[in-house]
């Protein structure tokens, strides 16, 4: 009965990816096509990384971006001997866990979960241990993992809603399926009732905190920071950050309300590259002003590095760049959040938060609830409903920034305050990296005074 179960998921799996296929090659082939034979676990073009060992090291599997940076805040902490393999879904992912981990690990793609694909996969790569971070749990990947006897943890897991409401109806499978995971640690009280109301032994539940709490400062870009102060001039910089469907044209509405290009200068991040270009025309179509990132020239010596831009100074800077967000928040007067105007859940405000500077976000922050309700409780952040809303609560703080600095100084407190999750992540993985690396495992102590 197991093993026809498993033919049925499998078939179900395989027959889902030939269908969403042609899909997503036909929308985003550019960027999933040559990752395709590091998918079905080879060593492809648009694969993997070699710097580094993996065997009989440590397996970090984050899904996306917000994931790499909470494997990094781990890994920072981790013995530089540790051997290490770090695996994604997403390409943007990729990218950003190969300029992390570059010197450090070896860095591939999750293949499918489909049989010859794991098997591949494990063929090329034997690690000792599997963190799975804040989740991501494929069934083929763990069973093989059983069979390999890896002890396999979570790390700053959390359970959504609907993720929840799915796993409910299916609590046997949900159940069988975290069988395999030795130890989990939570962001908050609420994942862990969660994870108990699915089967899961509390004793292997630990509420260890929300690691994002604990990442550290971005490196700085000295060029285009500069470049940015030229551009903006004697004007403040509002930044609008991993913006997705449906709300850029809100934020240009914000920013109109502002009165646009001669009271500010906008930097707008869409949060996936294939929109880029999209959102180059809608900023066309509005009238504005705009440079991309890209299109700056690179700096030289005695040259302007805007490219004569700041002689006729854009409304707008079109960010089409990965891993350049983070760093730009320190200059803006004021920030919007992205993904929290839609329905998508929402994301990390933290970035923005480590400067000081005020903050908006729209109604949806689902995705990070346990977060969303400190900062709501500190009165960290200002919520908006729409576009005219978050034009007014810009305008407020441009013209007050007494009452913005204050509004920005809360958020800083309240990330200082809720430091201490790596510490805690730590202990609870050490009995898996003591069986991993005997005698080289963190030094929990040290790490327990600055998070």
């Amino acid at each position: 009965m197991r093993s026809l179960l498993w033919l049925v998921y499998e078939v179900g799996l395989g027959l889902a990816l030939l269908t969403a296929g042609p899909f997503l090659l036909a929308r985003r082939g550019r960027h999933y096509l040559p990752t395709l034979a590091g998918r079905l676990g080879g060593a492809g073009s648009g694969g993997e990384l070699d710097d580094g060992a993996a065997a009989g090291g440590l397996w970090l599997h984050a899904v996306s971006v917000g994931e790499v940076g909470v494997a990094a805040t781990l890994v920072r902490a981790l013995p530089p001997e540790l051997p290490l393999l770090i695996t994604t879904v997403t390409p943007t992912g990729q990218a950003l866990a190969r300029r992390a981990f570059a010197g450090r690990a070896r860095v591939a793609y999750l293949p499918f979960d489909l049989r010859p694909a794991v098997a591949r996969f494990w063929r090329r790569f034997t690690p000792a241990a599997l963190v799975l971070v804040e989740g991501d749990y494929w069934p083929l990947l763990l069973r093989e993992a059983r069979r390999h006897a890896l002890p396999v943890a979570v790390i700053n897991g959390r359970v959504g809603d609907r993720s929840f409401r799915r796993m409910r109806q299916v609590r046997p499978l949900a159940r069988f399926l975290f069988s395999g995971i030795e130890r989990f640690g939570v962001q908050s009280a609420e994942d862990r009732g969660r994870l108990q109301a699915l089967g899961v032994d509390p004793a292997r539940l630990t509420v260890t905190g929300n690691l994002k709490f604990e990442t550290p400062e971005p490196r700085a870009n000295p060029d285009l920071a500069a470049t940015l102060d030229r551009l903006a001039g004697s004007r403040p910089v509002v930044v609008a950050g991993s913006t997705m469907p449906g709300e850029d044209e809100q934020v240009l509405a914000a920013f109109a309300a502002l009165g646009g290009g001669r009271s500010a200068l906008l930097v707008l991040a869409p949060r996936h590259p294939e929109r880029w270009d999209e959102v180059e025309r809608l900023l066309a179509a509005s009238g504005q002003t705009v440079v991309r990132r890209s299109r700056l020239p690179a700096p030289e010596a005695g040259a302007d590095a805007t490219g004569g831009a700041a002689d006729c100074p854009p409304d707008v800077l079109l960010l089409d760049s990965m891993g350049e967000l983070a760093s730009l928040f320190r200059q803006a007067a004021a920030a919007f959040i992205g993904g929290t105007l839609v329905g998508t859940g929402g994301h990390n405000p933290l970035e923005a938060a480590r400067y000081g500077i005020p903050i908006a976000v729209g109604p949806s922050m689902q995705n990070f609830r346990d977060m969303a309700e400190r900062f709501d409780a500190a009165g960290a952040w200002r919520r908006v409903a729409d576009g005219a809303d978050l034009g007014r609560v810009w305008g407020e703080w441009l013209a007050d920034p007494t009452a913005a600095r204050a509004q920005g100084e809360r958020a800083a407190a309240l990330m200082m305050e809720n430091r201490g999750a790596l510490a805690r992540t730590l202990e609870m993985l050490a009995p898996i990296l003591a069986r991993i690396a005997p005698g080289s495992g963190p030094d929990v102590a040290a790490e327990s005074g600055g998070g």
